[in-house]
């Protein structure tokens, strides 16, 4: 492990373990009895940050390669198994971890979000459609930006320029992009403040979704659909649509996203999860250390 990745893990940590000491309600649940793990909360989150920092997508490499070159760091990693199973279990703090790190940063308050959604793909063929324990969550659904099919779940993503994640959804693949946008400003842990600017598609649109955003308080920019009067803001959209295809390109092309590998919905959520919290630790760590560009990478991904 290089310098720059040591000092991203340990900040990673000690941000990580004052943050769940102070909020102890997010600790799974567990019996007051039995063996306790040998393993901290806060020392699994920054393994699994490391694990998606470093492009291991199976868990048993990850394992393996954790023990010969990080045993000073996790000397009671569990296995394969109790890995994942611990990792499952810690979806709910993963999430509160991802809003601990935005609202560390002074991103949170940026004036522009910017909302879309991308595919997760979860199987190709017609067999694993009809018998995946993904069944009946994951659907068919059409991409655009690659104009095909896909059998999955959709990523809904609201965040700043620069990528911090602000707040986020798993749907399936046919999921109201502008139903769920509204519930992820409910959901957030912190109100969007009065003039907040959300820059969105085309497919974010309609009279009385707009007015929902308007009482809170929000402006919408997205294009001028057919037959409509030209609407303000269009010179936002065009450079911040190439920023949201270079957000997805961070999860998808260096965070390994759509080889998530997992095979029920709390598998799938979770790898999710990992990957943006890597990308939101990233950006945070970054932040705090004066690197630029904030969404870089490239310092922690050997």
């Amino acid at each position: 492990m290089d310098n720059d990745l040591d000092t991203l893990a340990t900040a990673l940590y000690a941000s990580t373990d004052d943050f769940l000491k102070g909020h102890p309600e997010l600790a799974p649940w567990r019996p007051a009895v039995g063996l306790q793990p040998r393993i901290t909360d806060a020392e699994l989150v920054t393994a699994a940050v490391m694990q998606a920092l470093l492009g291991f997508t199976s868990e048993r490499r990850w394992l393996r390669q954790a023990r010969v070159d990080l045993i000073e760091w996790f000397p009671h990693l569990p296995e394969q198994s109790g890995y994942n199973k611990r990792l499952r279990h810690l979806g709910g703090t993963l999430q509160a971890v991802i809003a601990h790190l935005g609202q560390d940063t002074d991103l949170w308050a940026d004036g522009i979000w910017i909302a879309d959604s991308t595919p997760v793909e979860c199987g190709r063929s017609r067999d694993t459609a009809h018998r995946s324990d993904l069944a009946g969550f994951a659907e068919y659904g059409y991409c655009a930006s690659h104009s095909r099919w896909f059998w999955g779940l959709r990523l809904h993503l609201l965040c700043t320029p620069a990528g911090m994640p602000v707040s986020f959804a798993l749907t399936g693949a046919t999921a109201d992009e502008r139903t769920v946008l509204l519930g992820m400003l409910e959901s957030m842990p912190a109100r969007a403040g009065a003039g907040q600017m959300i820059l969105a598609d085309k497919n974010y649109y309609g009279k009385l979704f707009e007015r929902d955003l308007a009482e809170g308080g929000i402006v919408l920019v997205r294009p001028t659909r057919q037959g409509e009067r030209r609407r303000p803001g269009k010179e936002f959209l065009k450079p911040m649509r190439q920023v949201i295809e270079s957000i997805n390109d961070t999860l998808k092309g260096q965070l390994d996203l759509e080889a998530h590998g997992g095979r029920t919905i709390a598998g799938v959520t979770v790898r999710v999860l990992q990957r943006i919290l890597a990308m939101a630790a990233a950006i945070w760590h970054n932040q705090n250390i004066g690197a630029h560009p904030l969404r870089s990478l490239t310092a922690y991904d050997h």
